[in-house]
């Protein structure tokens, strides 16, 4: 069931599973991101890739980070191959938004924080507390939504399996 409460605000979670815990996103930029992600992996060529607009996220195929004659317009396109994607600094690690969007005394009562070496912190929400913590946020007016899917997309997992 789905609460519903004026100024409610609406969340996207799931089990991250690069993490194994709880992921929490915004729900209102998730589709949004989710949809940037698939047209990036999508390309097929250099020249599409850069072409790809981004509102939610920054493009790591763009000319920001490439000029175009490392890579010919007409060069086949391999998100797994684009720096950033190697690196794993994109998309963002998906188990830092909890910190965002998650009310302080949820995030101490049911997560922990986790300090990555290259990634800086993400709050860790142990799988076992999802009904719990699900129930105190609808409580507090917020939408709450599972999709992993969603979740593991947003996290970069399975992106060369989105190329066509």
């Amino acid at each position: 069931m789905t609460t519903h409460h004026p100024n409610s605000r609406r969340l996207v979670y799931g089990h991250a599973t690069n993490y194994d815990c709880l992921a929490f996103v915004d729900a209102d930029t998730a589709a949004g991101e989710a949809a940037e992600i698939r047209a990036l992996a999508s390309a097929r060529t250099w020249g599409e890739a850069r072409k790809v607009q981004m509102t939610h996220l920054w493009n790591p195929a763009g000319p920001d980070c490439y000029e175009p004659e490392d890579h010919a317009d007409d060069k086949p396109f391999d998100i797994t191959s684009v720096g950033a994607v190697e690196d794993m600094s994109w998309p963002e690690m998906v188990t830092t938004r909890a910190l965002a969007v998650l009310p302080q005394d949820l995030q101490d009562r049911y997560g922990e924080i986790v300090l990555t070496v290259h990634d800086g912190e993400y709050l860790k929400v142990p799988l076992d507390g999802e009904a719990e913590l699900v129930a105190e946020l609808r409580e507090r007016g917020y939408e709450v939504i599972r999709d992993d899917d969603r979740i593991n997309l947003l996290d970069g997992l399975g992106l060369g399996s989105l190329a066509k």
